[in-house]
């Protein structure tokens, strides 16, 4: 019951910071520390339960989704130009899918230990809150999404793979990445949004196959509870997050981020968390 409870706890908390530019790694290694059974939950059970979060993303952009890959078979059996703005959009996830594929199976011995450490989740916090806060301040905001070229969509690829490691926010990356290049707010927070989707659904599931028959800090019904919670709240976060960008600077995340990561150094210099 114990752990169910944990899991539950772990599941809002995903659903809560999937789609924040605060890291929901970070988060999920971080808050595992305070919990009764004080453990990592691990690298499967974060992958699992981001399939709760990525379904949530399905359901909110579903006429985006449905346009975007209508409009790609179309454009690959010749029916309209392939330089069609949602056919285009098509492609480029797709392109922008493949670093976060190949870095993830060549690091994966490091996402699922080294990279866990403490020391190196509280920092990425830092650094890309920082990182993030600059982008805002400078960013032109006058690019649309389909104004994305090639280039821009590799780029916003090796974004999204820097959140292999925890601290650095898929969603902060890629829309640090497109506020760098120019992209509106809303711009850059949707394609992060959507590039996410079969990157985020491949990891999930193969951890999933990997750990059917492996015992882990959690067991696969307790995960299933915690993949349904984080889908529930993250339904709601990304209307709020779509909402508040609209209208107001991401100020606030670079302040948290920064103010998080720093606690944790403080946290693992007087021996209260120990870094793995």
């Amino acid at each position: 019951m114990q752990h169910l409870f944990e899991a539950i706890i772990l599941g809002l908390v995903q659903g809560l910071t999937e789609f924040l530019p605060v890291s929901s790694s970070a988060h999920l290694r971080i808050v595992g520390e305070f919990l009764p059974s004080a453990e990592d939950p691990g690298a499967a059970f974060t992958a699992i339960t981001q399939i709760g979060t990525e379904a949530a993303v399905v359901v909110f952009f579903w006429r985006d989704i449905v346009r975007i890959i209508g409009a790609w078979f179309k454009a690959l059996f010749g029916r309209i130009p392939p330089s069609d703005p949602d056919a285009r959009l098509g492609w480029l996830i797709i392109i922008g899918s493949i670093p976060i594929v190949v870095l993830g199976l060549l690091f994966q011995d490091q996402i699922e230990t080294v990279f866990r450490s403490l020391w190196l989740v509280a920092g990425m916090l830092i650094l890309f809150g920082v990182l993030l806060g600059i982008a805002d301040h400078i960013g032109a905001k006058r690019r649309r999404l389909h104004d994305i070229t090639v280039p821009h969509g590799i780029v916003y690829g090796f974004a999204q793979a820097l959140a292999l490691i925890p601290g650095v926010s898929r969603s902060g990356g890629t829309i640090t990445a497109g506020l760098l290049m120019g992209y509106e707010r809303a711009a850059a927070a949707r394609y992060a949004f959507l590039l996410a989707i079969p990157a985020v659904f491949g990891s999930g599931f193969y951890q999933l196959f990997k750990s059917w028959d492996e015992p882990g800090v959690f067991t696969l019904g307790e995960t299933a509870v915690a993949t349904a919670v984080a889908f529930l709240v993250a339904l709601g976060v990304i209307a709020f997050f779509m909402s508040w960008i609209s209208k107001h600077s991401f100020l606030p995340f670079v302040v948290y981020r920064v103010a998080l990561g720093s606690t944790i150094l403080v946290l693992l210099s007087v021996g209260v968390l120990q870094p793995l």
